[in-house]
């Protein structure tokens, strides 16, 4: 395969997964302060997939999901958090001999960066106050767990390997 033809191929592949991320958050559970979704599932499937290059797909599908949804607000913070759970985990996902264990640990890593950084956003005085944001705390840590919990099965299935797309 040509460079010119990888390089598109993994335009390509981060395109549809930017679109996976984005559907994964539409399919959302109302709470307090948000809501809960399965994007984070699909960011770090495309960690795996990609590696850390996944910070594109994360970014764009998490964001414009946003926009829609009526976030506005939210539209810059979450392409930086999510992004940022994508380039990590990938990071993470493309250097290490994958174990059903590391791949939990790697999974959480992300849905850390995930919680603390929506809590440092949501605390900030112009938005709602720690307290406030100390209640969004729960509701996104069962996100990470169901993450986690789909995300490491998910990639066990054998026809899916990772950085096979590209």
């Amino acid at each position: 395969m040509s460079k010119n033809t990888r390089k598109l191929r993994k335009i390509a592949i981060c395109g549809l997964m930017a679109a996976f991320v984005f559907v994964a958050t539409q399919i959302r559970i109302p709470t307090a302060i948000g809501y809960i979704n399965l994007g984070d599932a699909v960011i770090l499937i495309s960690a795996f997939l990609l590696g850390p290059i996944a910070f594109i797909p994360a970014a764009v599908g998490s964001a414009l999901s946003d926009l829609i949804a009526g976030y506005a607000q939210y539209i810059i913070p979450t392409f930086l958090i999510k992004g940022l759970m994508g380039l990590t985990a990938g990071a993470y996902l493309s250097r290490v001999k994958i174990t059903a264990i590391k791949k939990v640990m790697i999974g959480v890593i992300a849905e850390i960066i995930m919680i603390a950084g929506y809590f440092i956003f949501e605390s900030l005085p112009f938005m709602y106050g720690w307290q406030a944001a100390a209640g969004s705390l729960f509701f996104n840590m069962i996100q990470g767990v169901a993450a986690v919990v789909i995300f490491v099965p998910v990639t066990s299935i054998p026809a899916i390997k990772r950085n096979s797309v590209i």
